[in-house]
């Protein structure tokens, strides 16, 4: 569902599997502008533990996605009868069940490696301002309360080449079930987080998660093709 052009990017997000509700992408057109490339972060002090965790789950799924298929065999084996039961919790109905997980296991088992995301300081400031404008508003969405675009926050800390593209994740509070929430996709017909994730074109990531009032935790992940970071 992506759109790997230099004038047009696609963007898309999901609720959480444990709440058996989800958005469709939606396209923006934005004009790209050049950048020199990603810069690594180092030892990434930006990112919280969950934050962290959840670029190392993304780098897993996208350089080793056959490996990454077991885990979702995992989650497979706590659905039963369309209902996700993790021991000692309540159980969650799902919108496909065990068909979304099914479909999901199998696009990981075809799927070819690609190279890790470079975790960006300034996506995840962007990620993160979402995180937490959308803690405060208990909005959902890619609209800050501002009404700035994912891109908009993006060019705030930087300037992102090529592609650019946002998904977020509400409920799940671990890095793997956040990461595994959006490559299953339940409930969304485009499977497009899923794409998000797997989009060879993107090359760089920012991670922001915090607390929501309606869900619980929300997770915003900004994607760029390249990105520039401010000083």
């Amino acid at each position: 569902m992506l759109v790997a052009e230099r004038s047009r990017e696609i963007f898309s997000i999901a609720l959480t599997l444990a709440l058996a509700l989800a958005f469709a992408l939606t396209p923006l057109a934005v004009s790209a502008q050049s950048s020199p490339g990603v810069k690594p972060a180092g030892d990434n002090p930006y990112l919280s533990s969950v934050e962290a965790g959840v670029v190392v789950e993304l780098n897993l799924a996208r350089t080793d996605p056959k490996a990454y298929a077991r885990y979702l065999r995992d989650y497979r084996a706590m659905i039963h009868n369309g209902i996700f039961e993790r021991p000692g919790e309540i159980g969650i109905r799902l919108q496909e069940g065990t068909r979304a997980v099914d479909e999901a296991i199998a696009f990981l088992e075809k799927r070819s490696p690609l190279e890790a995301l470079a975790p960006s300081r300034g996506l995840s400031r962007a990620a993160h301002a979402q995180a937490m404008d959308q803690g405060k508003s208990g909005a959902t969405g890619h609209s800050g309360s501002d009404g700035s675009s994912p891109f908009d926050r993006m060019n705030r800390y930087g300037q992102w080449d090529s592609i650019a593209g946002e998904n977020a994740a509400y409920g799940a509070s671990d890095a793997r079930g956040i990461v595994i929430q959006l490559i299953v996709d339940d409930g969304v017909s485009s499977r497009g987080h899923r794409a998000n994730i797997f989009n060879e074109a993107f090359k760089a990531v920012g991670v922001g998660v915090g607390p929501h009032p309606k869900y619980g935790t929300v997770c915003v992940q900004d994607f760029a093709g390249g990105y520039e970071e401010k000083n």
